[in-house]
């Protein structure tokens, strides 16, 4: 396993924008794919909003497998979304997405002890946000501590659903494998997760403005940072795979189905 330098995180960007471009359309369109899903998903009452987030490690399986096609040159179709489903590691990809779900009720529970509950209200839907409300409680604050919170799990989470998928591994001995691995790739992931920030929040609210401020209309700059973010979001899957092949090597041949 290599321990990568600081300026891999931003390497792994830029693979994963050379990822995207030799297959734009087919990768935008299975992530229309994956949110078209999602939605008829969140139709469900109650459960609908809890199944997105436990069927997140067999999609994110799916991307990387399409990331992996891009790379050996081979088409990507739609159909690429059941890759996961049809795993004979999707009781495990399941129950990797249980504790997904388990660790983010966790972190966002404890941010009640900074803001009273408010955050966690607004998340399970029993409280409706408004600016007064944001204003005069400590939620910014709340959402912080629990992101922080969320950072160890993130770490055990990141690998695991291609180790299990690809490699595997049992839930347990993923999550291990996935944490550690993280760690020591401590500073590229730092700088990977700055470059992000900045790419993807901090870029588009500079921009938005100042589009706002030359057409004299605000609504105006949401036709160019609405397909730029769709874009910017698939990047960012594509990137994914550049940072498990570095510290995993390349994913089986054939790649299981």
């Amino acid at each position: 396993m290599d321990k990568p330098t600081a300026a891999t995180g931003w390497l792994w960007i830029k693979q994963g924008w050379a990822i995207f471009r030799k297959q734009p359309t087919e990768l935008l369109t299975m992530f229309f794919g994956y949110m078209f899903v999602m939605l008829l998903v969140g139709i469900v009452p109650v459960i609908g909003q809890l199944i997105p987030m436990i069927l997140v490690p067999v999609f994110s399986l799916a991307f990387m497998h399409a990331c992996a096609s891009v790379e050996r040159g081979q088409r990507v179709y739609p159909n690429l979304l059941l890759v996961g489903f049809r795993s004979p590691h999707v009781r495990n990809l399941i129950k990797l997405g249980t504790l997904y779900l388990l660790a983010a009720i966790v972190a966002v529970a404890a941010s009640s002890a900074i803001d009273g509950g408010v955050f966690l209200q607004a998340m399970s839907g029993q409280l409706q946000l408004d600016a007064e409300t944001v204003q005069n409680s400590d939620m910014t604050l709340a959402m912080l501590f629990a992101a922080l919170l969320y950072i160890p799990a993130a770490m055990a989470f990141w690998y695991a659903a291609p180790l299990i998928g690809w490699q595997g591994m049992g839930v347990g001995k993923a999550v291990f494998y996935s944490f550690f691995a993280v760690k020591r790739a401590g500073k590229a992931f730092l700088i990977y997760g700055l470059a992000w920030a900045t790419i993807g929040v901090v870029l588009p609210v500079i921009l938005s403005t100042l589009i706002g401020i030359i057409l004299g209309t605000p609504g105006a700059s949401l036709f160019i940072l609405l397909p730029a973010s769709l874009i910017l979001t698939v990047v960012m899957y594509c990137s994914f795979y550049p940072t498990y092949t570095q510290m995993f090597g390349p994913p089986p041949e054939p790649l299981p189905s």
